[in-house]
């Protein structure tokens, strides 16, 4: 049987109760009916994972009792960097979700021209505590006990500033590189543009930060597909798909 997995950043080395998050407590009482004494593991997003036991049922709270120390081992060695174009709802959802599950180690909501998602009047904030949130329960599920790093909403150019490492990628229909043409790299930042995709002076713009444009095969994808995608391949290329 599968034990669920809660995330708690505020678990910590030597303690032996935990009080479960207001959201943990939700989803392992409301959602999946769990009762006194059964299984589960917690872990702190920063690697920190243990073994407990739900020791304690309110109607608001829950209190768990920790167990052994768990020594996870799932991360790449590849390190990603996603530069994403901002989608609407479930499509930026889904972007960000499988990014967790394919192994990538920090995000970057990015504005480009063709973003149609109003982010003025304090939205930003609120998509970043969405985003979070998609992007915790997508670490519960695949068993990272690691929760990426999603950076404040940047433009095209803070986000290109924010990013000079050795390898830059951009997707580009118009490219004649493949993937497989790229040389070999335990870093890499992929750049996807959002629904519309990304214009001629953005992908210069990527270029002239040292990104090196790539085509994805003969077929336009969607921004999420794409995502999915490229992230795969590089994984199976450089990381620990193959």
């Amino acid at each position: 049987m599968r034990i669920p997995r809660f995330y708690c950043p505020q678990l910590a080395a030597g303690s032996e109760l935990l009080e479960l998050p207001a959201a943990a407590h939700r989803h392992a009482v409301q959602v999946l009916r769990m009762k006194q004494g059964e299984p589960l593991h917690v872990f702190d997003g920063l690697g920190v994972e243990y073994e407990a036991v739900l020791d304690q049922i309110a109607k608001r709270s829950s209190r768990v009792r920790l167990g052994d120390r768990i020594k996870i081992n799932n991360e790449s060695p590849l390190k990603i960097t996603l530069l994403q174009g901002i989608s609407r709802g479930e499509r930026m959802d889904y972007a960000l979700q499988k990014a967790v599950e394919l192994g990538v180690n920090r995000i970057i909501p990015v504005v480009t021209e063709r973003c149609n998602v109003q982010l003025s009047n304090g939205r930003a904030d609120k998509r970043l505590v969405h985003w979070q949130g998609v992007m915790v329960s997508a670490c519960e599920q695949s068993g990272r006990s690691l929760l990426p790093e999603i950076c404040s909403v940047m433009t095209l150019d803070e986000a290109l500033e924010d990013n000079k490492i050795k390898c830059g990628l951009v997707l580009d229909p118009q490219a004649s590189t493949g993937f497989t043409e790229v040389k070999q790299c335990d870093e890499v930042a992929l750049l996807i543009g959002p629904e519309g995709g990304l214009n001629n002076d953005e992908i210069q713009q990527a270029q002239s930060s040292d990104f090196q444009s790539v085509r994805f095969g003969p077929r336009i994808l969607r921004t999420e597909t794409a995502t999915v995608a490229a992230l795969a391949v590089v994984q199976t290329m450089w990381g620990d798909l193959g």
